[in-house]
């Protein structure tokens, strides 16, 4: 069974959750329902500290930066979902395809059978051809004989109708299994230029927002680090005075409580945009195999996550679930319980515990409904 807001208070069952949230507490972005937001210590000013190599700009400079970055950021995200859905497709139509050909070889191998069975008949029925039956009969030095031998001939008519639509019909299905296989080629090389289009797009993204970075001095840096834990804080502070742990009590199920622990074990390792692990992650690479270990396979991409998966309320959901973020759907993080979440950043981030409204939240959704 997985934590949730009363065992995450409860003495007993620490471990390394309790142990990442308490750090996470510390660096205010758990927040307390009602606490008063308290910003870092300031940066020292030049004048105070003689050794600073640079002035800082305006914080509402970085703050543009911070924008700039996470739209940037942002960008990626979108695009690596659409690398992964396009990696996904292209698994389930390269086995389609291997299906299909497997079906064309059984149904030529059957075809061919087909037709030397039709062969052998059309040669027995020339070398018995010639006389119409009534001949036959008046002819027959036995009648009952003939007529027994007639009833044969009419199963043998029967079965070479028969024999005629299975070769029809295995025709036909040879055709079909070709237009398929066709036609999930075609889909298969789309994806693969979807796929090249979107790594580009990725690659080119996170790019321009470590260049945009390398520009800044170790001071900004470190200012704009200070800037987006304050928006963090802010956000979840936000997010908790609305009383909403007040109306979570769900406790994880059995298989939540797996893919918790799962996702638990993550912590520390690096985003990769693409990853699913075992040694790094991207946010719905760590959701979509925490699931998976749990025995719950369910889709690889968030925006897939957010379509197929069951929704919940927001007062309704229990550890395991995922909540989704961002209009797009491009984020996903795991709900651990107390207000919390382990997610897979962004580039340059690490599997980490966060606030669960440090984020636009879209809204929940249960794997193991």
């Amino acid at each position: 069974m997985g934590p949730d807001k009363h065992d995450v208070r409860a003495g007993g069952r620490r471990g390394i959750l309790t142990a990442a949230v308490t750090v996470v507490c510390a660096a205010t972005v758990l927040a307390a329902p009602g606490t008063a937001f308290a910003a870092p210590s300031p940066t020292p000013s030049p004048s105070s500290s003689p050794s600073a190599s640079v002035t800082l700009p305006p914080d509402k400079d970085l703050e543009a930066v911070q924008e700039k970055l996470d739209d940037l950021y942002h960008d990626a995200a979108v695009a690596t979902d659409a690398y992964n859905a396009a990696e996904e497709a292209a698994e389930k139509q390269s086995a389609e395809i291997v299906d299909l050909a497997k079906k064309i070889v059984k149904g030529q191998q059957k075809l061919d059978g087909l037709k030397a069975r039709a062969g052998r008949a059309a040669a027995a029925q020339y070398r018995t051809g010639g006389l119409p039956d009534s001949a036959k009969l008046l002819l027959s030095d036995n009648p009952s004989q003939f007529l027994d031998g007639a009833g044969r001939v009419l199963q043998g008519e029967r079965a070479t109708k028969g024999l005629i639509s299975e070769l029809t019909q295995t025709q036909q299905d040879l055709k079909q299994y070709a237009a398929d296989a066709a036609d999930q080629w075609n889909r298969l090389e789309a994806g693969r230029r979807a796929k090249a289009a979107a790594k580009k797009k990725i690659t080119q993204r996170i790019a321009a927002a470590e260049k945009l970075q390398s520009t800044l001095e170790k001071k900004q840096k470190q200012r704009l680090a200070e800037l987006e834990r304050e928006a963090a804080y802010k956000a979840q502070t936000a997010w908790l005075d609305t009383g909403i742990l007040d109306e979570i009590h769900s406790k994880a199920s059995a298989a939540g409580g797996k893919a918790v622990a799962f996702a638990t074990a993550q912590i520390g390792k690096p985003y990769v945009w693409g990853a699913e692990g075992p040694d790094s992650y991207d946010c719905s690479g760590l959701t979509s195999q925490a699931w998976a270990s749990a025995g719950r396979p369910i889709p690889r991409t968030s925006q897939e996550q957010w379509k197929q998966l069951k929704h919940v309320d927001v007062k309704d959901m229990r550890p395991g679930d995922l909540i989704i973020y961002f209009d797009d759907a491009s984020h996903v993080a795991m709900y651990v319980g107390d207000g919390a979440i382990i997610q897979a950043p962004r580039p340059g981030r690490t599997v980490s515990i966060g606030g669960a409204g440090t984020m636009p939240i879209l809204g929940v959704v249960r794997p193991d409904a």
